[in-house]
């Protein structure tokens, strides 16, 4: 797959490094060619100086063929114009930008544009961290209202079953990973010390949960 990362500052050098060590194809933009020092040895991809918004620039980093899009710059409105631009112009199947603005971020998410919000993001993990701990999110679905949750299986909830930590409607165990692997668990399966747990849960119902697990 063909990928044009804007912006080799720490993200974007990381993330190009690893779309290529992945044996992707990636064209990375930034606009100081000094950037480029970030990125690996074992980079294979293309480099290119120039600013991330600009069509001529775009094309040369074959973003007419690409696939994928990422904006990562530490500027909103370059992050904002360069993705508008791979979506709108050059119809990118998959674009996604980097917004510090929260209520920026949520405008073009609304447009359609996938946009990552570090200021949203550390908020809520510091939050999390501490009114629930225990309790770590990997994913967050629509404003919030439903998260899946990881939770370690400790001794007081080893032995039960998974049909105790199910409440329809509110709360279910989507998947288990023991012993490194991943299943999709029936009702009757039993935890162990040790597994790690991915429960879907309204958010209102994680107080219920923490309960349940005696994590309060």
């Amino acid at each position: 797959m063909r990928f044009v990362i804007v912006g080799c500052g720490r993200v974007g050098a990381r993330l190009s490094n690893q779309l290529s060590l992945e044996g992707h194809d990636v064209a990375v933009i930034d606009r100081n060619p000094a950037a480029f020092r970030r990125l690996s040895p074992t980079f294979r991809g293309q480099t290119i100086e120039g600013v991330g918004f600009d069509r001529d620039v775009l094309i040369r980093a074959g973003i007419e063929m690409a696939d994928g899009f990422a904006s990562v710059t530490n500027g909103d409105n370059t992050n904002i114009v360069s993705a508008r631009i791979a979506r709108q112009v050059f119809r990118v199947p998959k674009v996604v930008t980097r917004i510090y603005d929260p209520l920026r971020a949520e405008i073009y998410r609304r447009l359609g544009i996938q946009t990552i919000s570090p200021t949203d993001w550390g908020a809520g993990r510091i939050a999390e961290i501490l009114l629930h701990p225990g309790l770590t999110t990997q994913l967050s679905l629509g404003h919030g209202e439903v998260k899946v949750l990881e939770v370690s299986v400790t001794e007081h909830v080893s032995g039960h079953r998974v049909e105790e930590l199910t409440i329809p409607g509110e709360m279910v165990v989507a998947g288990l990973v023991r012993d490194g692997r991943a299943v999709v668990p029936t009702p009757g399966t039993r935890f162990r010390l040790g597994d790690l747990v991915y429960v879907a849960i309204e958010t209102l119902s994680i107080p219920r949960l923490e309960e349940m697990l005696r994590l309060s």
